[in-house]
C-alpha cells in the first residue's frame, strides 16, 4: 500500500461558495444528531429503534427538499435531489445500523451525522449538486443494505455514480502517543496518535484520494489527511480492508472510497456498550465533515 498525505504543497485557490458552505457546517448540528442516533438500532435485535432510526433520517432528508425512498428489504435510505441529473452523480453512504445492545455512536452515527450535515449544506448550494445521499442498513451483518443497494443500482436506468464516498466511523480522536494501531502485517506506516482521517481507496478511486487531499490541503490546512492506496489487489489478503460499505462497489467497480477513523485500532469502545456521544470528538468531526462537503463539491 501507499500513503498520501495532505500538504500544503496540493492546496489550492479556495472558492468563496465552497469557504461559505463550510462555515454551514456547526458542532451543534453534529452532536444533537449523534445523541438521537446513538441507541441499540440493532436490525434483528432493536427493529423498532432501527425502523424509528430510518425514518427520522428520511424525515431530515425530506425537510431539506430531497427525494426520498426506502429502498429495498433492508430499508436503505436514499435521497436524490428533485432536479434531474443530466451526469453521472456523487453518492455519500453511511450505514446506520448498530450492533445489539450498542449506542453505536462512533459506529456509526458519526458518519450518518457528517452525512446529513452534507445533505443540509448542498441543499443550500444555488443549482443544486448533482449529490445523492444512502444510509445503509444491516452493514453490521455482512453488508447486507449496501449489496442490495448496489445491486439495484446497477441493474436499474438510474443515473450512472460517478463516484462514492463511503463514511464509516469518523467521530473518534486522541493525540496521545500510541492511541493508533496498525492491523496485523498491513504494509503501512502511520502515525502513533489517533488524530488523523483515514481515506481508503483502490485503483478506481485513485483520483477521488487526489481531489480529497487537495480540498484538505486548500481549505483545511493542517487538519491531518492519510490516503491510503490499495494496490495489487492486496485487500484479497487483508479482509480488514473489505470491511464496510465500500466493498460492494469496488465488487462491481464503481468508484467508491472509504472515510474512516480506522475504528477498533483506534477506538477502544468500538463494538461496545460504552461507544456513546461523549466519547466522540466533535471539532474533529467538525473538520472531516467539512471536508467532505468541499470534496463533494468540487468532483
Amino acid at each position: 500500500m501507499l500513503t498520501k498525505q495532505a500538504s500544503r504543497s496540493l492546496a489550492k485557490k479556495p472558492l468563496p461558495q465552497i469557504r461559505k458552505s463550510l462555515v454551514s457546517v456547526s458542532e451543534e448540528d453534529l452532536r444533537e444528531w449523534v445523541e438521537r442516533l446513538a441507541v441499540p438500532r440493532h436490525f434483528e435485535l432493536e427493529q423498532q429503534e432501527n425502523k424509528n432510526i430510518a425514518l427520522w433520517i428520511a424525515a431530515k432528508f425530506q425537510s431539506w427538499g430531497y427525494q426520498v425512498e426506502l429502498q429495498g428489504p433492508w430499508w436503505n435510505v436514499v435521497a436524490m435531489p428533485r432536479e434531474a441529473a443530466t451526469g453521472p452523480m456523487v453518492l455519500v453512504g453511511a450505514h446506520y445500523d448498530s450492533v445489539g445492545g450498542c449506542p453505536g455512536a462512533d459506529d456509526n452515527a458519526s458518519a450518518v451525522a457528517a452525512m446529513l450535515a452534507c445533505a443540509k449544506a448542498c441543499a443550500t448550494v444555488p443549482g443544486r449538486p448533482a449529490v445523492g445521499f444512502v444510509s445503509f442498513n444491516r452493514e453490521e451483518e455482512g453488508m447486507l443494505g449496501s449489496q442490495d443497494f448496489v445491486q439495484w443500482l446497477t441493474s436499474s436506468s438510474r443515473v450512472p455514480v460517478k463516484c462514492a464516498h463511503v463514511l464509516e466511523m469518523v467521530g473518534y480522536a486522541s493525540d496521545e502517543p500510541g492511541s493508533q494501531r496498525i492491523p496485523r502485517g498491513l504494509p503501512v506506516r502511520v502515525s502513533d496518535k489517533g488524530n488523523f482521517l483515514a481515506l481508503l481507496a483502490n485503483r478506481g478511486s485513485y483520483r477521488v484520494l487526489s481531489t480529497v487531499l487537495t480540498q484538505a490541503s486548500t481549505y483545511l490546512p493542517g487538519f491531518p489527511v492519510v490516503g491510503l492506496r490499495v494496490t495489487l489487489g492486496i485487500e484479497n489478503y487483508f479482509p480488514v480492508l473489505l470491511r464496510s460499505d465500500h466493498a460492494p462497489f469496488w465488487q462491481r467497480r464503481i468508484p467508491a472510497m472509504m472515510w474512516t477513523d480506522t475504528s477498533e485500532f483506534r477506538n477502544p469502545f468500538y463494538h461496545q456498550p460504552g461507544d456513546k456521544p461523549a466519547t466522540l470528538n466533535f471539532a474533529f468531526l467538525r473538520s472531516v465533515t467539512q471536508l467532505l462537503v468541499a470534496s463533494v463539491l468540487s468532483t
